[in-house]
């Protein structure tokens, strides 16, 4: 049998420059007291294709951005992907810093990927659609 990393899906992603750059930033400065999940947002980074921030497709996932995505049960969300200090799961603004926020970075409407829950269990998603960023989304 395959080792269970093998089995998880991960598609291409493009991310912009700034967008990059802050989010390698902030994985820098939390690394320690976060060490899983900013391993995870390091794989994201290190994987992505980075292009101009002018250059980035509007469908792509950007800090941010409202995506409306379906889970593996059919269950929809829609949720504002943010960073940590602006987090509020009950207003839908879920943080860069968790599983499903670092799964979301700069993929685009249409595709879909695995991700490993902090429980160590792997869901997919479907990214349904991807709307304009939320004012002061793209700050810390």
């Amino acid at each position: 049998m395959a080792p269970v990393a093998a089995r998880i899906r991960k598609p291409t992603i493009t991310l912009g420059r700034t967008d990059h750059d802050k989010l390698t930033r902030l994985a820098e400065t939390v690394q320690a007291g976060n060490a899983e999940v900013v391993d995870v947002l390091f794989s994201e980074l290190d994987r992505a294709g980075i292009v101009p921030d002018a250059r980035l497709a509007e469908d792509v996932i950007r800090m941010g951005s409202h995506v409306r995505y379906a889970t593996e049960t059919g269950e929809v969300r829609e949720v504002t992907l943010v960073y940590p200090g602006r987090a509020d799961i009950s207003a839908g603004r879920i943080s860069i810093l968790t599983p499903i926020g670092a799964a979301l970075i700069g993929l685009s409407s249409g595709q879909s990927m695995d991700w490993r829950a902090r429980d160590g269990r792997v869901h997919r998603l479907v990214v349904q659609s991807v709307g304009v960023s939320e004012p002061g989304g793209q700050g810390q």
